[in-house]
């Protein structure tokens, strides 16, 4: 047979088992009805018994619920509900803190993502302009070099295209590579009076090519020549009206030349001076 010690057991294990349940407020309510049915259930052992025993009841009115039981099976529930919701708050604090650390990370990586983004797109850029740069400066140094051409041309002794400058060049330096600056002036003063002269083409390169003129075009080493920068200046320099020449149509190198040749020279032309190894004729 239940005594009512055990059965306050029973309800207090009960009241206990609800803690994780409930909210404390409910809690508390739950455990003033449950102290309430406790003394309804006294008073019911000391009226009629429990169990048809009057010895049980007899043991239970020895035994009652006092009110400081009652506080103290509250303030256990309620210390117990207090620890559950303060383990609970860990975890959800734990939580939280683990879910903004996941969020930070996520965040950085996105971030440094976005600046290599940037830093690449603006290294292309950097390297779009720098080509820009680039192709404006050449464009420009083509366009003065142009320019200077285009000068050049204007005040020159003769009219000259490309073809014809190239191929001033390579017989200045077939015919005197080796000379000074004055004896290359020299030859390139001979090709230009020829050009102004109406017994000779009117262009450079016919002159260089006319047949049987200059050795360097028929041995073809005016082809194989390399153009020295001493030699373009003093083409220029002959172009621009530097003359040396006193109206010289022909010059010699009589040590290297055909007797045949030689002799035609003495004969039909007119010696006018010699630089260096080169003989200068009208």
């Amino acid at each position: 047979m239940l005594t009512l010690q055990s059965f306050l057991q029973g309800i207090y294990r009960f009241v206990k088992s609800l803690v994780v349940n409930v909210t404390k407020k409910m809690y508390r309510n739950s455990a003033v009805l449950v102290t309430g049915l406790a003394v309804v259930t006294v008073i019911t052992f000391n009226s009629n018994g429990f169990g048809g025993s009057g010895r049980n009841a007899l043991a239970a009115s020895k035994n009652p619920v006092s009110e400081e039981e009652q506080n103290q099976i509250l303030d256990e529930s309620e210390e117990t509900f207090i620890a559950t919701e303060a383990k609970i708050q860990v975890g959800l604090t734990d939580l939280r803190r683990q879910g903004q650390l996941v969020v930070g990370d996520l965040l950085t990586k996105e971030i440094q993502e976005k600046q290599e983004s940037q830093l690449v797109a603006q290294a292309e850029i950097e390297k779009i302009k720098k080509e820009m740069v680039m192709e404006a400066q050449a464009k420009e140094k083509a366009r003065k070099i142009e320019e200077e051409k285009a000068a050049k041309r204007a005040a020159a002794v003769v009219s000259y295209s490309d073809e014809d400058y190239q191929v001033l060049l390579r017989i200045v330096q077939a015919e005197a590579g080796i000379c000074d600056e004055r004896g290359k002036i020299l030859v390139a003063n001979v090709i230009l009076n020829r050009v102004k002269d109406k017994e000779f083409p009117n262009n450079i390169t016919d002159v260089v090519y006319q047949r049987s003129q200059f050795s360097p075009v028929s041995d073809g080493s005016i082809n194989r020549v390399k153009v020295s920068a001493q030699t373009i200046d003093c083409v220029d320099r002959a172009l621009a009206g530097e003359d040396y020449s006193e109206g010289a149509l022909y010059f010699m190198y009589r040590n290297g030349s055909r007797s045949s040749a030689v002799s035609w020279f003495d004969r039909h032309l007119t010696y006018l001076f010699q630089h260096e190894r080169h003989e200068f004729f009208k």
